[in-house]
């Protein structure tokens, strides 16, 4: 999960040194590699076009079977970009800002293929919502994760939604009403992160978490997150209707029929790509 520059292709060129945003794709895991170290990763307009550009061209790419997001530098991501946030006091340009983030968490949810986060240092407010709008999360041990926005006197609900739907409501609303820290510890036990490891085996549990899902059939993937999201946001009769139809159609595709046919010979199945 290499993100240095050096190690990766990229297309599109923010106005800096570097690119704000990193590419690079090794055995179907494209890696999309946050920038900005000197900034902490904030969220700029630039770095948000560049990501939500980067998510398209993803999930248009049936080569690609899992995303990881990673960071450089010594912080995942710090939220949105304050300075440039206060250079404009008009209520449109908020709002337009605060959209533009919220449709890029939502493509996360959406996107054909599993994303995992893979968090080191802090992750405040809409980096903490990245982190929980991703479908996993790996953290070292050494990475700490807030909604602080409260600190500042800017209530973060935003990235409540994501959070909300990660972690029980009394512990969200903590986070949310204090804006402190807690620890990769606390984030593994409140389910806001899968796994938690050493700093030094992060790139390798991300990878190895990776590889088990890029070896399984990409359409059955596909079909299973998809049908995750919708049915939890209706009832329960609702939400076994979805299940039975997605059940029932999962069954017609021929990589289930060999894979049922190859566990019944007591074999390794043979998923074409």
């Amino acid at each position: 999960m290499d993100g240095r520059p050096g190690a990766a292709r990229t297309t599109d060129q923010a106005p800096q040194a570097e690119p704000a945003l990193l590419r690079a794709n090794h055995n179907g895991v494209e890696t999309l590699t946050l920038n900005r170290p000197g900034q902490y990763n904030a969220l700029s307009e630039q770095l948000l076009d560049h990501l939500s550009a980067a998510l398209d061209r993803v999930a248009a790419d049936e080569s690609t079977r899992v995303v990881v997001l990673a960071a450089n530098g010594k912080a995942f991501c710090a939220g949105h970009d304050l300075k440039q946030m206060r250079r404009h006091d008009d209520r449109d340009y908020q709002q337009a800002l605060f959209a533009k983030c919220s449709g890029i968490m939502t493509r996360l949810t959406t996107l054909p293929q599993p994303v995992i986060a893979r968090v080191q240092g802090m992750a405040t407010a809409a980096g903490c919502q990245l982190v929980a709008s991703c479908d996993l999360a790996v953290a070292a041990d050494t990475s700490r994760f807030a909604v602080s926005g409260v600190r500042v006197g800017l209530f973060c609900s935003t990235p409540a939604v994501a959070l909300s739907r990660n972690v029980s409501r009394k512990r969200a609303m903590e986070m949310l009403l204090t804006g402190d820290f807690i620890d990769a510890a606390t984030a593994l036990h409140y389910g806001l992160v899968n796994r938690v490891v050493a700093e030094g085996e992060l790139d390798a549990a991300v990878g190895e978490l990776a590889q088990r899902i890029a070896c399984k059939p990409p359409r059955v993937i596909q079909l299973g997150k998809r049908r995750f999201y919708e049915q939890l946001e209706h009832g329960l009769g609702e939400a076994y209707a979805i299940a039975t139809e997605a059940m029932a159609g999962n069954m017609m595709l021929p990589e289930t029929r060999e894979g049922i046919d190859a566990f019944i010979d007591k074999r390794r199945p043979n998923w074409r790509p």
